[in-house]
């Protein structure tokens, strides 16, 4: 049985692969709190489980994910009310202004998913369909990326919500210092090929062998033994981590809140993303045009 409202876990290979797919489809895999949490809560007990070797992340219906949930009314209602998530009263979210806001996405944007990057099992994002913003969070938080053909990635906040980036600022790690410039002030997207290109995926499978090719991987990393594994894993992190990777994290979570703080300072306090009416170049997110495919050759081709 599954324990969860928004996720659900299931155990292969006789125990030592865990898959968790995200399972809001009808949102498109938005994240809403209750759904960070229990995914929280699933990671960290198969990390605890010592026959757990792998963890597959995936998500059901048509993409991996959308990214923050903005405003459906399962979100809306976390927030207040009899259904309120008990997360809104502790982690700063008893406390007002910018300090509220900073500690609650300190823990439950930024350090939930630095948490995941340092699991002490490997992780592989199994990603299918548009990957936007915070989705892009989620796959980047694992050791490894497998893509079904079809898969496209795209961080639209600069000019949708007038934000910087995301709060697991990885982009520049993971797409490079100037293609992630070209994504972030475009909006654009890269496909699965390019993606595979840069190193940020390391496979591309059919669209509909992804889910069984994605496991044939796992089961192929299941059998190296587990400390040499863990040792992999994490020597590359400490390599990262000494050339400025958690120290630019932390650097550039708090200049996503600086870039709040910017849109509730004009706002009064209505505000904490840009929209329209305080700058004409942000586009509604509610009715942007679809997401173009960075080219390689002229402008808007």
């Amino acid at each position: 049985m599954n324990d969860y409202d928004f996720i659900t876990t299931e155990r292969l290979d006789e125990g030592r692969i865990e898959r968790i797919m995200l399972d809001r489809p009808e949102a498109r895999n938005a994240q809403n709190r209750g759904m960070l949490v229990e995914l929280h809560d699933a990671m960290l007990k198969a990390e605890a489980d010592d026959d757990v070797r792998v963890v597959i992340l995936g998500g059901s219906g048509k993409m991996f994910s959308a990214g923050h949930d903005m405003g459906s009314k399962v979100a809306m209602a976390e927030y207040s009310g009899p259904t309120e998530h008990p997360t809104r009263k502790i982690n700063g979210g008893t406390r007002t202004g910018t300090e509220r806001m900073m500690i609650q996405e300190w823990h439950y944007f930024f350090q939930n998913t630095l948490r995941w990057r340092n699991l002490r099992k490997i992780t592989i994002a199994e990603v299918h369909g548009p990957v936007f913003a915070a989705g892009l969070m989620l796959a980047w938080s694992c050791d490894l990326i497998v893509a079904a053909e079809n898969t496209t990635f795209a961080d639209v906040v600069a000019n949708r919500l007038g934000i910087m980036g995301v709060e697991y600022f990885a982009h520049p790690w993971e797409f490079g210092p100037r293609k992630t410039k070209e994504l972030l002030l475009t909006g654009d997207s890269i496909d699965a090929d390019e993606a595979h290109r840069l190193g940020m995926v390391s496979k591309v499978f059919p669209n509909d062998e992804l889910s069984d090719k994605t496991l044939e991987f796992a089961q192929r990393i299941a059998s190296t033994p587990t400390v040499a594994a863990l040792l992999v894993k994490e020597a590359v992190n400490q390599t990262v981590d000494n050339m400025g990777f958690t120290n630019a994290l932390n650097a550039s979570f708090s200049l996503h809140e600086l870039n709040h703080s910017h849109w509730a300072s004009i706002s009064n306090g209505e505000r904490v993303c840009g929209v329209a009416e305080f700058d004409e170049g942000i586009q509604d997110w509610r009715k942007a045009p679809p997401v173009q495919v960075a080219q390689k050759d002229a402008v808007g081709g």
